[in-house]
């Protein structure tokens, strides 16, 4: 019981300590952020389908396929940021656009 108070405690806190780090970072860098975290989102989904997989209880597996579903949604979200991102740098007809010297 005493663990399960402790792991409860430490996600609260990573919760509000990943609340106020992202909350101070500007908007023209968030982006860019994002698309580096993709590989991060791909090991957090990996973990949870792990973690998933070796459940013994429905309450384990449905906060597991939770988990899973929810990162899935963070990782495609972020490719699709990026790939907005990058749309901005295509000219006409997919070309990369030139950059004035």
């Amino acid at each position: 019981m005493t663990e399960s108070i402790a792991l409860l405690t430490i996600f609260v806190l990573a919760a509000f300590v990943g609340v106020e780090v992202i909350s101070k970072v500007s908007a023209t860098l968030h982006t860019p952020l994002m698309s580096g975290a993709n590989a991060i989102h791909g090991v957090i989904l990996v973990g949870a389908i792990i973690v998933t997989g070796q459940a013994e209880s429905t309450l384990v597996v449905v906060v597991g396929l939770l988990a899973v579903v929810l990162a899935t949604v963070n990782m495609v979200g972020g490719f699709v940021v990026t790939d907005r991102m990058l749309e901005m740098f295509r000219g006409p007809g997919g070309r990369k656009k030139e950059l004035n010297k």
